[in-house]
């Protein structure tokens, strides 16, 4: 079983990018983020013509996130995440896939920090840390996955001092998202690669992509039901280079049966 995560930046922009990803790799299941529409916008055809079944939480013109599956129905399980009920924002949908629950996550960005956006980025962290120990509570194999806007560990990026003042790479970041690993959840990614170097972001900006200067804040945490089942992880970076690419790339952990 294959599981994607992939902040497309706009799913009308980049869909040829999308659709071509999906038939060259054939994830049994696409976590989108940043999907940046409305649900009666959302391109489900296109998505039923190459064999893919999805559901979708969508926002106008920002956020938004979407679950695909091969040939089968994800059934939806929770639509935004649990513990504020005033919060709006299309950030989080999970769904079960082939009796794994797969979690689409798009965590809130934080800039500029200090200030509201920061205080909201953080909360939402830590909903997100208490709705996870409801799903660990349970023992349900989960995936987390998605842009968590969180550099981990220094080793996560080209440059530290590049994003030193980021929301991105705040101590206080960083620290609910170790909690999480500390919580039991394990770094796919980084289990595979503990040396780091690995990527998922380069900025449209100052060359990033040219100069290979990235970051890795797209992840793919795991249950213990899953991370036992661990086979291999993963980047797509080369879909990162093609024309009208997002300035994410495709980030996958492959589980054995």
């Amino acid at each position: 079983m294959r599981i994607a995560t992939f902040n497309i930046n706009g799913i009308k922009a980049r869909l040829p990018r999308l659709i071509e990803w999906l038939e060259e790799t054939r994830p049994t299941v696409a976590c989108l983020q940043e999907i940046k529409t409305m649900d009666e916008g959302f391109p489900a055809e296109a998505f039923e013509k190459i064999g893919y079944k999805a559901i979708w939480h969508g926002q106008k013109s920002f956020n938004g996130v979407a679950i695909l599956a091969d040939g089968i129905e994800p059934v939806e399980t929770q639509r935004g995440l649990p513990g504020d009920h005033e919060d709006e924002q299309a950030r989080y949908l999970e769904a079960e896939v082939n009796g794994v629950r797969v979690a689409s996550i798009y965590l809130p960005n934080g800039n500029p920090q200090p200030g509201p956006k920061f205080d909201y980025k953080l909360a939402w962290m830590e909903r997100l840390r208490a709705h996870a120990q409801s799903l660990w509570d349970a023992e349900i194999p989960t995936a987390l996955v998605g842009d968590y806007n969180v550099v981990p560990e220094d080793k996560d990026i080209w440059s530290p001092r590049a994003l030193a003042d980021d929301a991105l790479m705040q101590p206080q970041s960083r620290d609910v998202y170790a909690r999480l690993l500390g919580d039991g959840w394990t770094d796919a990614i980084h289990t595979l690669n503990p040396r780091g170097g690995v990527w998922t972001f380069w900025d449209y900006q100052a060359g990033a992509w040219q100069r290979d200067h990235g970051f890795r804040i797209d992840h793919l945490l795991l249950s213990p039901e899953l991370a036992d089942r661990l086979q291999a992880a993963g980047v797509d970076k080369e879909y990162r280079g093609r024309e009208k690419s997002s300035d994410h790339t495709p980030v996958w952990v492959e589980l054995r049966d």
